[in-house]
């Protein structure tokens, strides 16, 4: 029986969708934005040379098709892959009007969004007085501290000591319909932090806020402070069956791998494994040797995305796709006759680009196991349909979003 594994690649993005001009990173339109280009051209310039040396090296993605499906997508300049495909490959846009992780994430899974997401204004004060009163109440606190757009390690070194202090929580947000809350996992408490998303979260959830987010963080005013791995996501559950739940009502095993869980509220997952990149990566692997016939692993490494693209880091985003590249050749030797491995990616992060939201752009679709060959440009719901396909799974009626199986 075949088994499918989907791995997203957050916000590797290959070139502005059809729709970018109405999409922003402060005033700058998204048109012309192209995660992968950008970072090929900076590091075959020699402008990427932290840690890392020369041209962008993917040989595996190459091989799979990745500079087949750029050049589908853009037709913006960029270096080397000019590797004669090895797999099916393509290009996907979405339609949901979002550019974040749950519009992404749902929209592969066949659900695009049904509804205009709540956005808070890069105002300060950014949250209404009641929505503010309404967490300092649920968190026991005299306030709230933050109360504005911000990047997570700068609101934390802005007001990591008076939080200590005080005990009241630091509330931000972004560009994405999200409401954070970082707090010391000591002086505030782990449990704490997440009772206190959780008590606030359906009210935001029915203010059409995507996810309530805790950030939990350590150390001192005095070394500094550094955010955990205990971040968890509190999202809205999707409105419809997803790919997940598809997969599981006809009796099959889901695995997630990463922020999947978080993303759809486990609907219709199994297991769930979390932690940093390096580590998802190792479930990645067992999963290809254990997962049973039949089963879905949906996994999604984050690090481009958080650690490279919002913090505009050319190099780092580098070195983060040269390591995964390196690591997915272990892989894909190892799986077994009839795997469906499909690579994508939920949004663009162009880390050349101004500001430091995510960008409006297409994404690869590359496929190991399923034959040779280009599939056109799609829809991101296609590869749920792909994927339902491929497991020989019935997709309920009036779901999927309208995909369409390219295989």
């Amino acid at each position: 029986m075949p088994r499918a594994f989907l791995v997203v690649m957050d916000s590797v993005g290959i070139g502005g969708a059809p729709d970018a001009s109405a999409f922003y990173n402060a005033d700058l339109p998204d048109l012309g934005a192209n995660t992968l280009a950008h970072i090929a051209q900076a590091c075959a310039a020699g402008q990427a040379e932290q840690g890392r040396s020369g041209a962008l090296k993917l040989p595996n993605l190459e091989r799979l098709g990745l500079g087949a499906a750029m050049r589908l997508a853009s037709s913006v300049p960029f270096p080397g892959f000019n590797a004669h495909p090895e797999g099916l490959w393509g290009a996907a846009a979405e339609v949901s009007l979002g550019k974040d992780t749950p519009s992404g994430h749902w929209e592969l899974a066949g659900l695009p969004v049904p509804w205009d997401w709540c956005f808070f204004p890069d105002t300060n004060p950014a949250f209404p007085a009641d929505l503010s009163d309404f967490v300092a109440q649920a968190a026991g606190s005299a306030g709230i501290l933050g109360n504005c757009h911000a990047s997570g390690t700068a609101i934390i070194a802005e007001h990591g000591a008076e939080h200590m202090q005080t005990g009241q929580p630091i509330c931000y947000t972004s560009a994405d319909s999200v409401f954070q809350i970082a707090a010391h996992e000591e002086t505030f408490g782990l449990e704490r932090l997440l009772d206190l998303c959780r008590a606030v979260a359906p009210r935001l959830h029915a203010m059409k806020v995507g996810r309530v987010i805790a950030r939990p963080f350590v150390g001192t005013p005095e070394e500094g402070f550094s955010r955990t791995a205990n971040r968890r996501d509190f999202a809205i559950l999707p409105p419809a069956p997803v790919l997940t739940n598809w997969v599981q009502d006809a009796g099959r095993r889901v695995h997630a791998i990463g922020k999947i869980g978080d993303i759809f509220t486990m609907a219709g997952i199994d297991t769930l494994k979390k932690g940093p990149d390096a580590q998802l990566m190792q479930y990645l692997a067992t999963a290809i040797e254990e997962a049973e016939e039949g089963s879905l692993t949906f996994a999604n490494f984050v690090e481009f995305d958080s650690l490279y693209g919002h913090r505009r880091d050319v190099s780092g985003y580098a070195r983060a796709l040269e390591w995964f590249d390196a690591e997915l050749g272990k892989l894909l030797g190892r799986l077994r006759p009839g795997d469906m491995l499909l690579l994508c990616a939920d949004h663009g992060n162009d880390p050349s680009w101004p500001g430091t939201d995510h960008t409006r752009e297409q994404v690869p679709i590359l496929v190991a196991g399923c034959g040779v060959g280009g599939i056109g440009q799609r829809r991101f719901v296609d590869v749920a349909a792909s994927i339902a396909s491929h497991l020989g799974v019935p997709v309920p009626e009036a779901a999927g979003g309208g995909g369409k199986s390219f295989l």
